[in-house]
């Protein structure tokens, strides 16, 4: 790290509820500078949340309490055009060498009820947005703002927060499904850039969507005898956003206390 706080982006924060949450905050406790997206209309329509704006001011107020310089963003990444938009907004911050995939389109339904316009949705945010968003993290780290040789502490990192959800999740499952190729080509691909590219698995963490039993019974499910917290996660995504991380790639790590252990 340079003396100049670098820059990451992390999507998928509206809510001081959550995983991304933990993760800002985490990084900014890092060093890092944030940049970060949300969508306003996804958390009025999926998380009853009515105004996003009170949340997104009291996230800003507390990275920058952290030492971190913020800015926000409120995107569609259904939208084609997005990914463009949060790399402008992002690069006033400076280039960015980080980027962490914390968004999704989740809504529950299986096989029988899920409707078309719902599935192409969860693909267009978790799958299409997910690759604009790499492939703009990646035209514009080679352009020379945040490039480097590949020697440690002059790469890129890409972390995509995935799952194993599958029945009634049909949509949600599938793009997933299709986020985990993207993050895994672009291990490959974008290796010769000096980015890594990492997916992790964070299991059930209960960011306000759990009842009572559901709770206890994937509590009782996990052999570490708890649930998942949005800090277990982050802490892992510090590391593979580190220095220290830089020679991981190309890798699914689950982060959820033996839950998926066969």
């Amino acid at each position: 790290m340079t003396n100049q706080r670098p820059v990451a982006l992390v999507t998928g924060l509206g809510r001081r509820v959550g995983i991304a949450y933990g993760i800002a905050g985490r990084l900014a406790r890092d060093g890092w500078d944030i940049a970060f997206g949300y969508s306003a209309a996804y958390d009025e329509r999926v998380n009853a949340v009515p105004k996003a704006a009170p949340d997104v001011r009291e996230i800003e107020r507390e990275l920058r309490g952290l030492g971190a310089r913020t800015v926000a963003v409120d995107v569609d990444l259904a939208a084609v055009d997005a990914a463009t938009v949060l790399f402008d907004a992002a690069e006033t911050l400076g280039p960015v060498r980080a980027m962490v995939l914390s968004h999704a389109e989740s809504v529950n339904a299986g096989i029988l009820t899920t409707t078309v316009e719902s599935f192409d949705r969860h693909l267009a945010v978790n799958a299409r947005g997910s690759w604009l968003l790499v492939r703009e993290f990646a035209r514009r780290f080679d352009s020379g703002g945040a490039g480097g040789d590949g020697a440690p502490g002059d790469g890129g990192r890409i972390v995509a927060l995935t799952s194993d959800a599958i029945h009634d999740e049909v949509a949600y499952g599938a793009s997933k499904g299709a986020l985990d190729r993207v993050i895994f080509a672009a291990a490959r691909e974008l290796a010769p850039l000096g980015i890594t590219a990492n997916l992790v698995n964070p299991g059930p963490v209960d960011t306000g969507w759990m009842a009572d039993e559901v709770r206890e019974a994937l509590r009782e499910a996990t052999p570490a005898g708890r649930l998942g917290t949005p800090r277990d996660t982050a802490a892992l995504v510090s590391f593979l956003l580190s220095d220290d991380g830089e020679w991981i790639t190309g890798q699914l790590i689950k982060s959820d206390g033996g839950f998926g252990a066969p």
